[in-house]
């Protein structure tokens, strides 16, 4: 039986403007960022009065998720659901830096990072690996409670890349080509058989309540 998840990015923090990483550190939702929480409410409410349906919505518990999410679950009328297993990948001690400031900090951890290599942990943090069976894991129960649904899910860029990757079959070390955009719809079918789960990615960053462009999850700071 097939359940879809939206996958939505968090709305714009001011960390997002200038590409410093946020990681588990609670940071709120800039002023931007909480407009384009309630477009994408409006719209889920929209939706919804067209026969759209949403049965449940989950959220990272951190607080620009949170922000994100409750907007869309006041909308709907649905209890906002929490899990830890969504954060944001831990960097660790970059978090609260930007690039180029890890780069003259930790000059070695930086240039190791720069391999893509899945298995690296900066100093505190989680590898890419970890990371990513941390998200799938903890879809596993999310999954299992809504067998047959629709649901939403509100996270972070790092968790919608786990996501894609996984739906796709790309290697955690592969070079993102795909967009990751803050307060995107991301739609997924996933099929459970058994112990085995498989996803297909049926749209992907659309951002059409939106009137402006939304940015990208990037470290890279814009010329």
């Amino acid at each position: 039986m097939t359940t879809q998840i939206l996958f939505i990015r968090h709305g714009e923090t001011a960390w997002n403007r200038i590409k410093r990483i946020q990681g588990h550190i609670d940071i709120p939702l800039a002023e931007s960022g909480i407009e384009q929480a309630q477009l994408l409410a409006a719209r889920c409410a929209n939706e919804a009065c067209a026969g759209v349906r949403l049965d449940a919505i989950w959220s990272s518990d951190l607080m620009r998720a949170q922000q994100t999410a409750q907007p869309v679950a006041d909308a709907l009328g649905l209890t906002l659901q929490l899990t830890e297993g969504l954060r944001e990948r831990n960097y660790g001690a970059f978090q609260g830096h930007d690039s180029d400031q890890i780069a003259e900090r930790f000059p070695d951890e930086y240039a190791h990072w720069q391999t893509r290599d899945p298995g690296f942990s900066p100093p505190e943090g989680e590898s890419q690996r970890v990371f990513y069976h941390r998200v799938l894991h903890a879809l596993e129960p999310i999954l299992a409670k809504h067998t047959g649904g629709r649901i939403a899910c509100v996270a972070h860029g790092g968790v919608l890349d786990c996501i894609y990757r996984f739906a796709n079959g790309l290697a955690l070390d592969a070079p993102r080509a795909w967009p990751l955009l803050n307060t995107s719809v991301n739609v997924v079918d996933f099929e459970r058989d058994g112990a085995a789960t498989q996803a297909r990615v049926l749209a992907w960053g659309d951002v059409m309540h939106l009137p402006s462009p939304s940015d990208d999850d990037s470290f890279k700071r814009s010329s």
